[in-house]
């Protein structure tokens, strides 16, 4: 970690979790740090990308087990049945057993290699763990800030049928005196019925939000808080471009493959190569006083030998494989190359992209910002306009739709936005378990892992049966749209 990330997250954690937000709420129970430390610890494919970097963990050690000694002991127990007829001295039973050391000197190459290319592909999955928990944190933001977007939807859409029912029975009210037109009175009852279509699609999008964020954080979302503000958002793309080349993990993660698949080239190559290992056998062998012309109990019933030496191959001709694995280990550096160079322009893409999206977002709320401001007092001039006879029933009507319309927008651009900056931020490689100051108890450090099983040599040094980490939802409770209610116009 460069000494500017380092900077960077002395400063944002705090930035992140004090600052206020932006978004206009009343404080609730849950927070956003909340739901993405509940995320971090139990979300199902977090954890399962942790399990699957303890498996790319082990290679190291499996690699490394090519070039250690390897020993062996065999038994055999033989009975004869029937024995042959132009034999005299053949056992009738035979025990024997057989121990062999067998220590690599020279392999061409291939373990030490091997293990530099397993070494590199740990810090390659540690890169794309690190990717995934953004990605998981990215999705976490957007289900979050999905929730207060619906949730405010509806209960704008809430108080909307209120006020329509309201002017409906005003409506009636007034044409049974004779005031106003029955076309007055259906004009209301229309208006009245699409309010609440619309507040039952944006109940079942509220239903759907909710249940989506169950299934990435593991527990119903309860009076979310609103978010704090973004720290460290870049003031060009350009900037946004420069720090992600530099801390983007996934292009940290695609360059480090690049390198592994460098060494499996060499370790293709050693397959040309002598290899010498010294060895060590020891065998022993009884009759068990069945071997007719040694003495009974005697020394002729029993035979002992052992040796050591060392055992030198030169590969004169191997049909061709040895070059066809060349071959195909460059190919896939040749792809590993090609894959890096699109991680880097799809990365590059998604930071323009997400800093356009932030930016327009916000240029949204500002227009959205006048656009209710403006709306709220044309409908206060078209309903006091209307008490004079001046407008009639419909332009209020439109008046109050029209109001709703730029009150959902703003409540649309504000999500947006947050969710374009964190999506900005997750690009620029700054989105993840430190940059969001999680407790540091809670976090996990892959390098636990990896120090642990990379020296290990006993052949039954087995972990604990596995267990999941991921919590279920099975039992949760089917959501509802209720919200709080909304203040009418």
């Amino acid at each position: 970690m460069t000494a500017k990330r380092s900077t960077f997250r002395r400063k944002a954690a705090p930035a992140l979790l004090l600052l206020s937000s932006s978004l206009a709420g009343p404080a609730m129970a849950e927070t956003l740090q909340g739901a993405l430390a509940k995320a971090y610890a139990t979300n199902p494919t977090l954890t399962g990308a942790r399990a699957g970097q303890r498996a790319t963990d082990e290679d190291v050690t499996i690699r490394k087990a090519a070039g250690r000694p390897a020993a062996d002991v065999n038994g055999t127990f033989s009975e004869s049945i029937l024995k042959p007829t132009i034999s005299f001295t053949s056992p009738q039973r035979t025990v024997n057993a057989q121990a062999q050391l067998n220590v690599p000197i020279y392999s061409g190459g291939s373990v030490r290699n091997g293990v530099k290319a397993a070494k590199i592909r740990v810090e390659a999955g540690q890169a794309n763990l690190r990717g995934t928990e953004a990605s998981i944190f990215s999705q976490v933001v957007a289900a979050y800030m999905d929730v207060i977007r619906d949730s405010a939807i509806v209960s704008l859409n809430l108080a909307n049928v209120n006020v329509l029912g309201v002017n409906l029975q005003a409506s009636n009210d007034r044409f049974e005196v004779g005031d106003v037109t029955r076309t007055d009175v259906a004009q209301s009852q229309s208006r009245l019925a699409l309010a609440r279509s619309d507040l039952q699609t944006a109940q079942a999008n509220l239903i759907a939000s909710r249940e989506n964020y169950i299934a990435l954080v593991g527990t119903a979302p309860d009076d979310l808080e609103s978010p704090p503000v973004l720290p460290g958002l870049p003031a060009t793309p350009e900037a946004a471009v420069q720090v992600a080349l530099t801390d983007n993990p996934d292009i940290a993660s695609a360059k480090k493959n690049r390198d592994a698949a460098r060494y499996d080239v060499r370790v293709a190559k050693a397959g040309n190569l002598p290899t010498l290992s010294a060895f060590s056998q020891a065998g022993y062998t009884n009759y068990l006083d069945t071997l007719e012309n040694g003495g009974v109990g005697g020394g002729s019933q029993i035979n002992k030998q052992a040796q050591a030496g060392l055992q030198l191959s030169i590969p004169l001709y191997q049909g061709g494989r040895p070059a066809a694995q060349v071959r195909q280990s460059q190919a896939r550096e040749s792809q590993a190359m090609e894959t890096e160079i699109e991680v880097e322009r799809g990365v590059i893409a998604q930071a323009r992209a997400a800093y356009a999206s932030w930016q327009a977002s916000l240029q949204t709320i500002e227009s959205s910002q006048k656009a209710v401001e403006a709306a709220s007092l044309s409908l206060e001039g078209v309903r006091a306009e209307n008490s004079v006879g001046s407008r009639t029933i419909l332009d209020i009507l439109n008046a109050e739709q029209e109001s709703l319309i730029a009150s959902v927008e703003l409540v649309s651009a504000r999500r947006n936005a947050y969710v374009a900056g964190f999506s900005l931020l997750a690009a620029m490689g700054h989105a993840q378990a430190d940059d969001l100051g999680l407790a540091s108890g809670t976090l996990y450090d892959p390098m636990v892992n990896y120090d642990r099983v990379k020296g290990k040599w006993f052949d039954w040094d087995y972990d604990p049966a596995p267990r999941p980490v991921a919590t279920r939802t099975v039992d949760s409770v089917p959501q509802n749209a209720n919200v709080r209610p909304a203040s009418t116009q």
